[in-house]
């Protein structure tokens, strides 16, 4: 059985009926109140962006997932309570710079993420894969052939293809800057056509 993340909207039920700012900055200060007790294991929030809704998650660590709207946010958290912790709560306050960051780069304003991030959702060959896509800079593409070299195993191209289709970091570890040999544009976890439009983005700058 999946286990049941924690929910402040739970907490505050009974405040139904209490206007939204108020049971906001109850919200608000409940989840500090989780952060400084060392209870929040897993914080997220979402942010509009020009591919859409994402959502963003951090543990203590740093940045953890990156989910776009075809995902479905409910069903990715529901994941991370499973995967990591139950003990998981909207807490917008340790993705501030998450946000600021994203928000910069959709701007053109920023080129590369200073953020912590934390890869306990890779493992093996596909947490090499993606240490090597960070390597791949702004503005430039690499195909599945070369990243499969770069991470020591030059005929596991296919699991490059996996690894960047699973990637729980799109953006902040770019995975859309993989193209494929014959200069196809290759799956991304947001679309195609959110792939196109980051590829776009960073060519303009």
């Amino acid at each position: 059985m999946t286990p049941r993340k924690l929910e402040l909207p739970d907490v505050l039920a009974p405040l139904a009926d209490t206007d939204p700012d108020t049971t906001s900055r109850l919200h608000a200060r409940l989840a500090a109140r989780a952060e400084q007790a060392g209870l929040l294991d897993v914080a997220y929030r979402t942010l509009d962006s020009p591919i859409g809704s994402l959502l963003l998650a951090a543990t203590p660590k740093g940045v953890v997932r990156v989910a776009f709207a075809n995902e479905g946010h409910e069903r990715v958290l529901d994941e991370l309570a499973a995967e990591l912790s139950p003990r998981i709560l909207a807490a917008p306050g340790r993705l501030d710079a998450a946000a600021r960051e994203l928000d910069e780069y959709f701007a053109g304003a920023r080129r590369h993420f200073e953020l912590s991030l934390d890869l306990a959702l890779a493992r093996g060959f596909r947490r090499s894969v993606l240490e090597q896509l960070l390597c791949i800079e702004y503005g430039r593409t690499a195909s599945y052939a070369a990243v499969a070299a770069a991470a020591g195993s030059a005929r596991a191209v296919r699991a490059v293809g996996t690894a960047c289709a699973t990637n729980p970091l799109p953006l902040v570890v770019p995975c859309h800057r993989v193209v494929r040999s014959d200069g196809g544009l290759g799956g991304y976890r947001g679309g195609a056509d959110a792939k196109r439009v980051l590829l776009a983005l960073e060519a303009a700058a």
